[in-house]
């Protein structure tokens, strides 16, 4: 095996590609990867910038550095392939992998990072180029948590009003109690335009004859104006708030419910605290867009149109000059938008990050203490914590700069109208009741602009959060599921390993297996460890589905198969018991939830839990704590045997059953065992040999193939790796 290629500085690969910089292109982003195709650690760089893909590495001869590049406009994607510990980042032209780099999965943050300012780049050459080129005078060129939202933040947001059309009652409500509170609250600089010219200024010059109750009908006619639109104001915000939790709330259903459809291997590459995220903060964010800013929007939009038209109506003239600065807040807000839908999906993957950090650190908690770590995980959270604080500090330098800009602005328009209107009033083209009017209606014109400002931040918060989750929902199950499946009911139990063979990523598993299982026929699986053993059993239970061959069940191929009706003739013991948190009870009925007292019972003397239960103080209603903690690990497994027996499987899996028990134990559960597994096909893994002598056959797999089979006896004989394999494990006992 050749020797790995060291890793060259930093600083050498970046300066050989900065040589190969044409006129004009700028660095956007670059990405360090550290292994080759081979899967040797070998350094390279791939770099971004505003008009090319550039690639340098050194030369597998050593004698040198090689450089690659590819325009922008003739890739189309970039996209990331995790494969477990390693991962691989495909460049695609005409829809094929045209090339691809390999890195370790350290380095998977950075590759999302990077693929997302790709994405950016590739999408808007020009305004959001230029909008960068911008920030990165300010900033670090190459910031290491920069991330990006959506390449199109409104699509996102159109999905969720399609998602949302479910509720078309409701939103058309909402609309119409919008526009009625939006005009009710532009009554009251109407009726101020009259009570100044035909009450106040009246009374004071005393040059008319004017009755002060006509102030108290003025009054009266704003309070009326003020209750209804108070009145409008709350049952709209009261019907859109019930909209927003009925989408939220089916959103976090339909994201937990379409997990339910996806695979092992789905769950294998992504992060526990990732997910909770998205379920949970990311459809919170999606609720308050929708209840506060979204209708917020809505009412800032109708304002200013609703405003704009009154103006023009009164006044053309003054109507021109307050929206002299429109322009230059339209801009601004387009600048802004730039700025902040990187910064608020960046935010979201920090938080997913802390999220996965406490999910690993809180149920790890003993192994922390046990191995004094507490430190390094006091290490790992601030980090995490520094890269939210940072990822948010950039969000808040932009805003802190564009809202008191958007005031200032305002002022403007304010003083520009006040200047013309004064000189309106002078040339007696205006009255000063219609110049105060003016000035409430641009009050309230340049007010709900502000707001909409405010609604960039929130919409783009919103749109990274929909993104999110909707990456979820467009997962497709990797076992897809016709229409046709097949019901089976009572399965007999005969399984037919007919040449199969499964690929994990690059990684071969089974290389070709065939095994034919009778009906109530108990085999043991016996080999080292990563032969494939439990990679088999899990395709019987159809966790994952064959690379090539077939698995029958019955003489009927598993694929076709309903999963549920297949798997409600499952028992399944694990390696590493399982238990949710809630009572022994609820624990044991789990697949099988309408099980009374007496089948529990029964269930739980045939796995020897009984006794052990009782002497609980609450026996059968006792807590078992979160994951079974309050439990040992043979109280665990032997609960998580009685689950398997309670729904009285045709099929019985045991994988490493009796590993966390002590040998007084496995004898009592392997006493159990022996009559249980009568009538039922049995697939057993074991590493204790012991455990296996009722199989009917012995299958021994090593390398992803079957090199033994037969009876404890004939293996004996045979002087295999099985004999090898129980002669060490009978050192061990001796020892």
């Amino acid at each position: 095996m050749p020797l790995p290629n060291p890793i060259p500085p930093q600083e050498f690969l970046y300066q050989h590609a900065e040589s190969h910089l044409v006129a004009g292109e700028r660095m956007v982003a670059r990405l360090l990867t550290d292994l080759d195709a081979d899967l040797h650690f070998h350094g390279g760089l791939i770099v971004l910038t505003s008009t090319r893909l550039l690639h340098v590495e050194p030369s597998k001869t050593g004698d040198g550095l090689v450089f690659r590049d590819w325009k922008l406009a003739e890739v189309q994607d970039l996209t990331l392939e995790e494969m477990g510990p390693t991962a691989a980042i495909h460049l695609m032209q005409a829809g094929a992998s045209e090339w691809h780099w390999r890195i370790t999965s350290g380095h998977l943050r950075e590759v999302e990072a990077f693929i997302g300012r790709f994405k950016e780049q590739r999408g808007s050459m020009a305004a959001v180029a230029e909008t960068q080129a911008s920030a990165d005078e300010d900033e670090d060129v190459f910031p290491a948590d920069k991330e990006v939202a959506p390449r199109n933040a409104g699509q996102p947001l159109l999905r969720l009003l399609r998602f949302s059309s479910a509720w078309h009652k409701l939103m058309a409500l909402g609309l119409g109690l919008t526009v009625a509170s939006t005009g009710a609250g532009l009554i009251g600089p109407w009726l101020t335009m009259s009570l100044v010219d035909d009450v106040l200024i009246p009374l004071q010059s005393a040059t008319q004859e004017v009755h002060v109750k006509h102030v108290y009908q003025f009054a009266a006619g704003l309070l009326g104006a003020a209750v209804l639109t108070w009145l409008l104001k709350w049952a709209t915000t009261y019907v859109v708030s019930r909209l927003a939790e009925r989408v939220t709330s089916q959103m976090r259903r339909a994201t937990f419910e379409h997990l339910q459809t996806l695979s092992l291997s789905y769950f294998n590459k992504k992060r526990t605290g990732d997910l909770i995220s998205r379920i949970g903060s990311d459809t919170d964010n999606i609720s308050l867009f929708i209840s506060i800013n979204f209708i917020d929007f809505a009412c800032d939009m109708l304002t200013i149109v609703f405003t704009a038209a009154i103006m023009f109506s009164i006044n053309p003239m003054l109507a021109f000059a307050a929206l002299g600065p429109l322009p230059i807040v339209a801009w601004l807000v387009q600048w802004v938008r730039g700025h902040l839908r990187g910064g608020f999906a960046a935010a979201s993957r920090a938080w997913s990050a802390m999220n996965s950090v406490l999910s690993d650190t809180i149920p790890g908690v003993r192994v922390v203490k046990a191995f004094a770590q507490e430190q390094r995980e006091i290490q790992r959270f601030r980090q995490q914590d520094q890269h939210i604080f940072d990822t948010n500090d950039r969000v808040n330098r932009t805003w802190s700069f564009f809202e008191p800009t958007i005031y200032f602005l305002t002022d403007i328009g304010l003083l520009v109208v006040w200047s013309v209107g004064a000189w309106c009033v002078a040339h007696e083209h205006t009255t000063v009741g219609v110049l105060t009017g003016f000035v409430l209606y641009v009050g309230k014109f340049y007010g709900r602009l502000d707001s909409m400002s405010r609604f960039v931040a929130s919409a783009q918060r919103a749109a990274a959060s929909a993104h999110r989750v909707f990456e979820i929902l467009d997962v497709k199950p990797d076992m897809p599921i016709t229409s046709g499946t097949r019901k089976v009911g009572r399965l007999q139990g005969e399984i037919e390993f007919r040449d199969i063979r499964f690929r994990h990523g690059s990684r071969q598993i089974i290389r070709g297996i065939s095994l034919k299982i009778a009906p109530g026929e108990m085999i043991g699986l016996v080999g080292p460890s990563g032969a494939g053993k439990t990679t088999l059993v899990n395709l019987a239970c159809r966790f994952f589905d064959v690379s090539e061959g077939a698995i029958l069940v019955d003489g009927n191929d598993l694929r076709e198969i309903d999963v549920m009706d297949y798997r409600r003739n499952l028992g399944l013991v694990l390696q590493e018991p399982y238990l949710f948190f809630g009572t022994i009870a609820e624990n044991i009925a789990y697949g099988k939830p309408d099980a009374t007292r007496a089948e529990l019972i029964a269930a739980a003397k045939a796995a020897r839990a009984h006794d052990f239960i009782m002497k609980l103080a609450d026996g059968y209603d006792s807590m078992v704590g979160e994951r079974g903690q309050q439990l040992s690990g043979g109280e665990r497994q032997r609960i998580s045997i009685a689950r398997a027996l309670l729904v009285d499987p045709a099929i019985l899996i045991l994988d490493e059953a009796t590993s966390s028990v002590d040998t007084e134990t496995e004898r009592e559960i392997q006493a159990a065992l022996d009559h249980l597994v009568k009538g039922r096909t049995t697939i057993a893994i074991a590493h204790r040999l012991g455990t296996l002598r009722r199989a009917n056959r012995l299958v021994v797999v090593e390398n992803g193939v079957i090199t033994e089979t037969g009876t404890h006896e004939s293996l004996m004989e045979h002087s295999g790796t099985y004999a090898r394999l129980h002669q060490a494990m009978e050192e061990v006992n001796r020892a």
